[in-house]
């Protein structure tokens, strides 16, 4: 089976999972991962993401450019999660191993 989503980069895998948690804007998006990751990334890193993901139809997008996951969408991030988890199951050692090492 194959995916419509890749991980490539985990860009998509996190727009999506931002996008679970709450609907928004890509200038929203785009603080949002500024929060996580220190800068803000530009629209040329945002909107042809936003745009793969919604030709993908992964996205919904209303009227005032709020995206939304589709249904599709959600049965994608379920996959994607249930591998991301199953891939790093060791997460927590990872963590604690990282820590020694500061």
């Amino acid at each position: 089976m194959t995916h419509e989503c890749t991980m490539k980069g985990m860009l998509s895998f996190i727009v999506l999972w931002l996008i679970s948690k709450k609907n928004m804007t890509g200038a929203e998006l785009a603080l949002e991962l500024e929060k996580r990751k220190g800068s803000k990334p530009s629209p040329g890193t945002i909107y042809p993401v936003l745009k793969y993901l919604k030709d993908k139809e992964l996205l919904d997008v209303d009227a005032e450019k709020r995206y939304t996951l589709s249904k599709k969408g959600k049965k994608e991030l379920d996959t994607m999660l249930h591998t991301f988890f199953s891939t790093f199951c060791d997460m927590d050692e990872m963590k604690t191993c990282c820590k020694k090492r500061v």
